[in-house]
C-alpha cells in the first residue's frame, strides 16, 4: 500500500485509529540535528483532539515515544522511528459499521481493496488520526528549515461562507506567521474568528458538519529549488497535501482565478530591490516552471465537511446487499479545518525539506 512518501526524506506511516498505536519511520534525516522536543509537542498539541467545543471530544494527549534514530538529544542519521499510543478509544461505537459503509468515508473502498480484512474502527488507517505522525515528522523538518531561514505559516481563509482576508502575496513577515501559529483559530482579521466559531457550532447543533479553506505560505526559500515537470514544487507539495484526509483541492498563487485574467495581468514582472531579483506581483505563487523564484510560495487547500454527521443518511448493508438508513455514532469534529492547519503546515515542511535536500 502507499504508506511511504519521499525521495531524500522518506516517511513510512503506520497504525489505525483504534489500534494499539500510530507512528512513522523517518529515513534520510542527517545526523547531528538537535531536536527541540518542546517545539514538537507544541505542534502536536495544535492538532490533538478534545481541546474545545468545536472539536471532537475524543481525548488524546498525543505524547510520543522515540524508538530509534535519536541519541543524547541529536539525530543519529539512522532511521528515526516513533510511536504515539491510542488511549481514548471506544471501538464498540463502530462495530455496526462492519458491513455498513459511511457516506463520504473510505469504508466501502477500503473493504473492497483489502477484501474485508481492513480495520474499520474509527476509519482505521483512513482516519484523520493518522495525521498525527505527519505533524511529528513535519515538526522535525520545520526545525531544520528554520535553521535555514525558511518559515511556514497559515491561516483559515474560510469556514463555510465566512471568509478571512488574504495574505499579502508579495510581503509576508515571519512574525505574522509565528503569531498565526499561536492562535486557536488563526485568522488575519480577528473579528472573523467568532463568526467562524459560530458557523461551526451552528453546524454542530444541526448534527451536521462544515468545511473550509486553509491558506499557507512558505517564506525565505531561495530561487532555484525544485525541478520541472514531475518533481516540481507544485507536484511535490500537491502529492503530500492530497494525502491528508479531507483535502479535495489545492491551488497555487492566484489559482483558478488566473484563468479569468489576461497574460498582461497574470505575468509577474521582475525588478531589482537591494540587489535581489523580485516580482511586483505573485500570481504564480512563488513558483515558475516548477521551480521557486525567491518570492513567497503561497497555496490554498480546500477541506471538505467532516463525513461523519448525526443526521440520518442512506447507505447499504453489504452483508445483505440491501439499502438501509444509517445513524452514525461516535465522536467527531463538526469541522476539521482548525485541526488541519498544523497538518497542512507539517506536510509543506516535509515536502520543502525533501526538495532542498535533493539540491
Amino acid at each position: 500500500m502507499g504508506g511511504v512518501w519521499g525521495n531524500r526524506i522518506k516517511i513510512s506511516i503506520f497504525g489505525e485509529s483504534h489500534g494499539e498505536a500510530i507512528g512513522a519511520i523517518i529515513d534520510g534525516l542527517p545526523s547531528g540535528i538537535k531536536l527541540n522536543l518542546d517545539a514538537i509537542r507544541f505542534q502536536m498539541k495544535r492538532r490533538s483532539p478534545g481541546q474545545s467545543d468545536i472539536a471532537t471530544t475524543r481525548r488524546e494527549e498525543d505524547e510520543f515515544q522515540i524508538l530509534s534514530g535519536y541519541f543524547n538529544g541529536y539525530t543519529t542519521g539512522t532511521p528515526l522511528a516513533f510511536m504515539i499510543k491510542n488511549n481514548d478509544t471506544r471501538s464498540n461505537d463502530y462495530e455496526y459499521l462492519k458491513d455498513i459503509p459511511r457516506p463520504g468515508h473510505g469504508d466501502y473502498t477500503g473493504r473492497i481493496k483489502y477484501k474485508g480484512y481492513n480495520d474499520y474502527r474509527g476509519g482505521g488507517h483512513f482516519s484523520g488520526r493518522i495525521t498525527a505522525p505527519i505533524v511529528f515528522a513535519g515538526a522535525i523538518c520545520r526545525q531544520m528549515l528554520e535553521e535555514k531561514g525558511v518559515h511556514i505559516g497559515s491561516h483559515i481563509k474560510s469556514i463555510g461562507m465566512v471568509e478571512d482576508a488574504s495574505l499579502d502575496p508579495v510581503n509576508i513577515d515571519s512574525h505574522l506567521l509565528h503569531k498565526l501559529g499561536n492562535m486557536a483559530l488563526p485568522v488575519l482579521d480577528e473579528n472573523k474568528a467568532d463568526l467562524m466559531k459560530t458557523e461551526i457550532l451552528s453546524a454542530k447543533a444541526e448534527e451536521d458538519s462544515i468545511g473550509g479553506i486553509i491558506e499557507c505560505a512558505v517564506i525565505g526559500l531561495p530561487a532555484g529549488i525544485g525541478e520541472p515537470f514531475f518533481d516540481s514544487v507544485e507536484s511535490s507539495l500537491s502529492h503530500i497535501l492530497f494525502s491528508i484526509p479531507g483535502v479535495k483541492g489545492v491551488e497555487f498563487g492566484t489559482g483558478f482565478d488566473i484563468s479569468r485574467m489576461r497574460g498582461s495581468e497574470s505575468n509577474d514582472e521582475f525588478y531589482i530591490h537591494d540587489g535581489a531579483v523580485k516580482t511586483r506581483t505573485n500570481h504564480c505563487g512563488g513558483i515558475q516552471g516548477g521551480i521557486t523564484n525567491g518570492m513567497p510560495v503561497i497555496f490554498r487547500v480546500a477541506i471538505k465537511p467532516t463525513s461523519s454527521i448525526g443526521k440520518t443518511q442512506k447507505s447499504i448493508d453489504m452483508s445483505k446487499m440491501e439499502e438501509v438508513e444509517l445513524n452514525i455514532k461516535g465522536r467527531h469534529d463538526p469541522c476539521i479545518v482548525p485541526r488541519a492547519v498544523p497538518v497542512v503546515e507539517a506536510a509543506a515542511a516535509i515536502a520543502i525539506l525533501n526538495l532542498i535536500l535533493e539540491e
